[in-house]
């Protein structure tokens, strides 16, 4: 059987702490090889001219050329998935948002030293950046997709939503009511992608709950992004917020968010815990609680990224009653996320991103 060929990726940072680092982290995953540093972005373009790596992880503050600048030029040049790298500050969190408007396909923090659970942490977090990246569908980018293996065994525990919550009962949540609440699961490639979606809904829409893949302080900037371009409202959830007509609720990073019911009124939790299908917040845990709390009542909608978080949840949204969406193959970045849903057998209906805005209204008031 041939060997399936590893993902190379290029580092680019000024640190050489960083850049030993991130080799040694990238490295210890056998499907990822670290085919060379830089420690700027001219040291990098002479790199990339001799061999193109598949994933380049990115910082953003460097000597004689800043990350984003360097970002812009290589994706009107060569496309190539970029990973951005930043400390974990609310001012660079803006900072960042331009990058992934700019092409950058994720976000990852750049490792601190920590006990080993945190380190294992970021290990997780920052290999499977690496991979998604390195399957994604570039804008205005002609090369394929390259199609990696997976891994045949997961070397680290991967767990559930049963760490969260108990599973739904087999019975209906309750019967349908007059409100219907939505929630969203989207992972790399889906900060552009959400923006695509809620610009497109009205002000009264049904109130949304979404995760998104995305580290502690950047959720905050995200939200307030989104905030100013849409006609709902948007913000960052907090703990007992209410959710309703008009209000989208954001997880916040590293926090996992759960839908609440009380009599008629829809509310979020805001609960920390461990990773739950790798990841903190889990569109898995969200969406559990949906079919929990909801279930009629409830539209869940999958959207582009990498793995298999909110598959099992969406399925269990679906035998709860909820009418279920995903993202179709051709507008998503990564075709992960939603093509386990469907391989479930608990997708309603496929639709494209310029559409979904649509089919959401339509299966929030059916």
């Amino acid at each position: 059987m041939p060997v399936a060929r590893k993902i190379r990726v290029l580092i680019i940072d000024d640190s050489a702490t960083v850049r030993q680092t991130l080799t040694s982290i990238l490295e210890s995953d056998p499907q990822i090889e670290v085919l060379g540093v830089a420690s700027d972005p001219f040291v990098a373009a002479k790199r990339i001219a001799e061999e193109i790596p598949d994933v380049i992880t990115l910082d953003v503050e460097m000597p004689r050329m800043d990350g984003i600048t360097f970002l812009r030029k290589l994706m009107a040049q060569k496309p190539i998935p970029v990973v951005m790298c930043s400390s974990l500050t609310e001012a660079g969190s803006e900072t960042l948002l331009q990058a992934l408007e700019a092409g950058a396909v994720d976000i990852i923090l750049k490792p601190k030293v920590g006990v080993a659970d945190h380190l294992l942490e970021s290990k997780i977090r920052i290999c499977d950046a690496v991979k998604a990246a390195a399957g994604a569908r570039l804008a205005g980018s002609r090369r394929p997709v390259p199609q990696f293996t997976r891994p045949s065994h997961e070397p680290e525990k991967k767990l559930t939503a049963d760490a969260m919550l108990p599973p739904p009962t087999g019975a209906r949540a309750m019967a349908r009511t007059t409100e219907s609440v939505v929630c969203v699961g989207a992972s790399t490639g889906g900060t552009e992608a959400l923006r695509v979606l809620l610009e497109g809904l009205p002000p009264d829409s049904p109130g949304l709950v979404i995760v998104q893949h995305m580290p502690e302080k950047f959720t905050a900037s995200f939200a307030r992004r989104l905030d100013s371009l849409c006609a709902v409202e948007v913000k960052e959830a907090e703990d007992g917020d209410t959710v309703r007509r008009g209000r989208v609720l954001i997880a916040p990073g590293n926090r996992h968010t759960l839908l609440e019911r009380s009599g008629a009124r829809y509310y979020v939790s805001v609960k920390d815990g461990p990773l739950v299908s790798r990841h903190r917040p889990s569109v898995d845990v969200l969406f559990r609680s949906a079919a929990r709390s909801a279930g009629s009542n409830a539209v869940g909608v999958i959207m582009t990224g990498m793995g298999d978080d909110g598959a099992r949840g969406l399925a269990e949204m679906k035998q709860a009653g909820a009418f279920t969406l995903a993202q179709d193959e051709a507008t998503s970045v990564v075709f992960g996320m939603p093509k386990e849903a469907i391989a479930l057998g608990c997708v309603d209906r496929v639709v494209p991103l310029q559409g979904l805005g649509g089919e959401v209204l339509r299966a929030a008031n059916r």
